[in-house]
C-alpha cells in the first residue's frame, strides 16, 4: 500500500528531474532562437508575385488600417494582390473594403464567401483564397493587424535568399496600455519565440497564421488542409507539420523586425478564453510526434510547478528546495524571454515576465483541460 509519506517522496523525486530537465529546455530554446539569424539576401532577388490572403468577418472597424498598410509597402504594387476573403459579415466590412479598392495603389480584390455553416471558417476562405491566387508566394494575416513597410519585401528577399517553402514570421500585441497587456505580450512573445527555436533545432511545432508564407505549389502538393478540415483551429501549424514532412529542412523563421505583424490584445475575458481554448485543442490531433510530445511535456512542467508550490505550503518540501526549484524555472525563462522581447521590440513588458511567471503555470494546466470540451465560439460563431 501506498502511504502518504511515500507517495509524497516519489512526487519529490518526479519534481527533482522534471523542473530541471525544463531548465535545460529552455536554454536549449534560447540558444536555438539565437540561430535564427537574419539571412544574407539574395545576389539575384527573385520579383516573385504575392497572393496576400486575409479572411475576414466583421472587421469594418480594423481592415481599412491593415489595408493602408499593404498600400504603403516597399515591395513594388505590381507585385503583389490582395484577397479580402468576406465570411458572411454583418457589418460594412464589404463596403469599406470595395471603397478602399477603388483607389489604392495596389489590387485589392474582395471575395465574398458563401453563407454555408462550416467547421473551420478560415480553411474555408483560405483554400477559396489560394483557388483564385495569382502568386507563387502565399502570404496570409488577419484584418484586425498592422504590417509594417518593408513586410512583404522581408518575406519576398528570406525566400528568394532560402527557398524556404513555409516562412514562419513574428507576431506580437501593439499599443499596450494596462498591466494585462503586457502579460499578454510577454506569453505570446514565448510563443512566437518557442515556435522559432524548433524550426530552427529542425523539429518545426508552432507558428501563426496572422504571419505565414508558403509556396502555393506547396500548399497544393500536400492537399492543403486534407485529414484536419474539420478542425476549428490549426489552419497554420497542421499545414506547417504537412509541408515540413513532405520538404525536411524546408520550413524556416524569419527572424527581421521588418516582417513583425502586430495586433491588438484582448480587453475582454471571453475573446482570450475563446482564443486560447481553439489554440489548446490542437495539441490532441497532431499527427506529428514532436509537438504532441513537446505540448505533454511543457503540461507537465508547468504541473510540476504548482505541485511544489503546494508541497512547500503544506511543510512537504523546504524553503532551500523549493526556492532551488523555482530559480531553476524562472532564470533560463528570463533569458529566453528577455532575449525575444527585446527583437520584439517590447522592453516596457521585460518587467512583467515574473508576474507572467506567476500565473503561466496555472493558465497552461487550465486551457490543457479546458480545450478537452470540443465546442469553441468565433466571430459570434458556434463551432467545434
Amino acid at each position: 500500500m501506498l502511504t502518504i509519506s511515500l507517495f509524497v517522496s516519489l512526487l519529490i523525486q518526479f519534481l527533482w528531474i522534471v523542473i530541471p530537465s525544463y531548465a535545460l529546455f529552455t536554454l536549449l530554446l534560447a540558444f536555438f532562437w539565437q540561430k535564427n539569424k537574419k539571412p544574407v539576401k539574395s545576389a539575384q532577388t527573385e520579383q516573385v508575385f504575392i497572393s496576400v490572403i486575409i479572411p475576414v468577418r466583421n472587421e469594418a472597424e480594423n481592415i481599412p488600417l491593415l489595408l493602408r498598410d499593404l498600400a504603403a509597402q516597399t515591395w513594388p504594387a505590381s507585385q503583389f494582390e490582395v484577397l479580402v476573403m468576406d465570411d458572411s459579415s454583418t457589418d460594412n466590412t464589404a463596403e469599406v473594403v470595395k471603397n478602399i479598392s477603388r483607389t489604392a495603389p495596389c489590387n485589392i480584390r474582395l471575395i465574398t464567401l458563401p453563407d454555408v455553416r462550416t467547421s473551420s471558417p478560415k480553411k474555408r476562405a483560405i483554400e477559396t483564397a489560394i483557388s483564385q491566387a495569382k502568386g507563387k508566394l502565399v502570404v496570409t494575416t488577419d484584418g484586425d493587424c498592422r504590417a509594417r513597410p518593408g513586410w512583404l519585401a522581408a518575406v519576398a528577399a528570406h525566400y528568394a535568399a532560402t527557398g524556404a517553402k513555409l516562412i514562419s514570421s513574428p507576431v506580437t500585441f501593439n499599443g499596450e496600455t494596462s498591466f494585462t497587456d503586457h502579460l499578454q505580450t510577454v506569453e505570446f512573445a514565448s510563443l512566437i519565440g518557442s515556435g522559432a527555436a524548433s524550426i530552427a533545432a529542425g523539429y518545426p511545432s508552432m507558428c501563426n497564421g496572422a504571419n505565414l508564407a508558403y509556396e502555393k505549389d506547396a500548399f497544393l502538393a500536400v492537399n492543403g488542409y486534407d485529414g484536419v478540415r474539420h478542425l476549428a483551429s490549426g489552419d497554420d501549424e497542421f499545414l506547417m507539420h504537412k509541408i515540413a514532412a513532405a520538404y525536411p529542412g524546408s520550413v524556416h523563421f524569419l527572424r527581421n523586425r521588418e516582417a513583425i505583424i502586430s495586433t491588438a490584445p484582448h480587453k475582454k475575458w471571453n475573446d482570450f478564453f475563446r482564443q486560447r481554448k481553439r489554440w489548446a485543442s490542437k495539441w490532441k490531433h497532431y499527427q506529428s510526434k514532436t509537438p504532441l510530445v513537446l505540448a505533454l511535456y511543457i503540461f507537465a512542467c508547468n504541473l510540476s510547478c504548482i505541485l511544489s508550490a503546494i508541497l512547500w505550503l503544506s511543510g512537504y518540501l523546504g524553503t532551500s528546495s523549493f526556492l532551488i526549484l523555482l530559480a531553476l524555472k524562472c532564470v533560463p525563462e528570463w533569458l529566453f524571454l528577455g532575449s525575444v522581447l527585446m527583437f520584439l521590440q517590447k522592453t516596457a513588458s521585460l518587467i512583467y515576465i515574473p508576474i507572467t511567471q506567476i500565473f503561466y503555470p496555472c493558465y497552461v494546466c487550465f486551457f490543457g483541460l479546458a480545450a478537452q470540451k470540443p465546442h469553441y465560439e468565433w466571430k459570434g460563431r458556434k463551432l467545434s
